[in-house]
């Protein structure tokens, strides 16, 4: 595949995603396999380092998939994956990967630095092909917007690596939130205060002043692939504390946000928001280099959302808190203060609260009121497993694009709003602009470097 097969404008970008809803179906450059009963589902998996290498091994469980072929750029993490999959055929260039494959693969899974999340996933999809993609879904809010308008034209299987939401604590939480438990939801407070999370991922910068060569078992121009080139340094980017860049990762909002929005999100049919706003931390906000290049170790973000049939009025607030942000001690005392989940979502509605403490079962609140409420039977499920088996003709998947796309745009849109901290950003979805601020829409979406263009979008 030629460098020139990727790489879109700002404007070109923004165009494309406000007029997906009137484009055409996608042409497909191949046609989806049809998986016989007794047929094996062919995967790819781009990434196997890290979490990659989790993901992997997942899938590898899986009684009805074949891992044919294994991508990434670090040679170190590839020898240890081909050896633990000798069949899989080997590449370095996802790219390269995905023409050589063709025919040959049903599915891939997406699972390397979120800035080249959407470049591997849009392409697998016009390829014809089934996308597990890990959270958040993509870099940036016009990104996400294409992908999951391309998804759902292709008609290809997707899910977002939401694996809690597989869980059975989160789906008994949606269950609950459906089912009326609480009364109307009035307010939602999400936190993500990780214990160590600042000081070992949220790095405050700057880079360093003498660059130095990438190891040779690291590709480091398909590392940055993307984004703009910059010199190697090791322990600040690869591995895992890409994070802390603008230019690679989405912030500690934008990597948790997906896990503790979801069962929120589901449980209360959410929909775009009407606007955002962000408190950050201090000494970020006061320091230009650092706003021009990492993420604030700090965030609390406010949503406007329209109101439904589950909420108590016309709009619903929805709080985000991490880093030095937490949730107000009043909402935190309902269960208790000092023992208040690191991770969680909390749900304030007219009969009590409900809390849904990550990756754990959900506790209605207070205790007594509910000690009777039932709890679902629920089976178990796994969330890679899931997709697989959707895959090979089984249900839909728990987190698909269409329904975690919308959920991933707010997300993103906290991020934007953390870019211009106190200013309320006005959303208008259908239209993807600011009303009143449109200088931030300016972080919508990014050029990408010469050579990672993306051909007809």
């Amino acid at each position: 595949m030629k460098d020139n097969a990727f790489t879109v404008s700002r404007r070109d970008f923004l165009l494309a995603a406000a007029a997906t809803a009137l484009a055409p179906p996608l042409v497909l450059q191949a046609a989806k396999r049809k998986i016989g009963p007794n047929d094996k589902l062919n995967h790819a998996c781009i990434g196997v380092g890290g979490m990659g290498w989790g993901d992997l091994n997942q899938f590898g469980k899986h009684p009805r998939v074949n891992i044919v072929a294994i991508c990434d750029v670090d040679a170190i993490r590839l020898k240890k994956a081909s050896d633990a999959y000798p069949q899989a055929r080997t590449y370095t260039d996802w790219r390269e990967l995905l023409e050589k494959e063709g025919d040959k693969i049903d599915s891939v899974n997406v699972t390397v630095p979120d800035h080249n999340h959407f470049a591997i996933a849009i392409q697998a999809i016009r390829n014809g092909k089934h996308v597990y993609c890990q959270k958040p879904m993509c870099h940036d809010v016009a990104e996400v917007r294409v992908l999951t308008e391309a998804a759902v034209k292709a008609g290809v299987v997707t899910q977002l690596g939401t694996q809690i939401a597989a869980g059975k604590g989160d789906r008994t939480a949606v269950q609950w939130i459906k089912e009326g438990a609480i009364g109307k939801v009035k307010h939602a407070y999400l936190c993500s205060n990780r214990p160590g999370a600042v000081e070992h991922y949220r790095l405050v910068g700057p880079r360093p002043a003498e660059p130095q060569e990438a190891p040779s078992t690291l590709n480091w121009d398909l590392w940055v692939g993307t984004a703009p080139m910059r010199p190697f340094s090791p322990d600040i980017y690869h591995p895992t504390k890409w994070r802390a860049w603008q230019d690679f990762g989405t912030g500690w909002s934008g990597d948790i946000g997906c896990h503790i929005f979801d069962a929120v999100w589901k449980g209360l049919g959410l929909k775009a928001p009407k606007s955002v706003i962000a408190e950050v931390q201090k000494s970020w906000e006061d320091s230009p280099a650092r706003r021009a290049d990492t993420w604030p170790q700090g965030n609390h973000i406010t949503w406007s959302f329209p109101g439904n049939k589950m909420t108590a009025s016309r709009t619903l607030p929805v709080e985000w808190f991490d880093g030095e942000f937490y949730p107000p001690k009043e909402i935190r005392a309902l269960f208790s203060e000092t023992d208040y989940p690191a991770e969680s979502a909390m749900l304030i509605g007219t009969k009590g609260a409900l809390l849904i403490p990550h990756g754990k079962m959900p506790v209605l609140l207070p205790g007594d009121q509910f000690k009777d409420y039932k709890v679902p039977e629920l089976e178990e499920r796994n969330h890679y497993h899931h997709f697989a088996e959707a895959c090979l003709g089984g249900p839909k998947t728990e987190s698909h694009f269409a329904q975690s796309g919308p959920m991933t745009e707010a997300i993103l849109l906290g991020t934007v709003a953390i870019r211009v901290p106190g200013q309320l950003l006005e959303w208008d979805a259908a239209r993807m602009k600011f009303p009143n601020n449109p200088d931030a829409e300016r972080y919508l979406s990014r050029i990408y470097r010469d050579g990672w263009r993306i051909a007809g979008l």
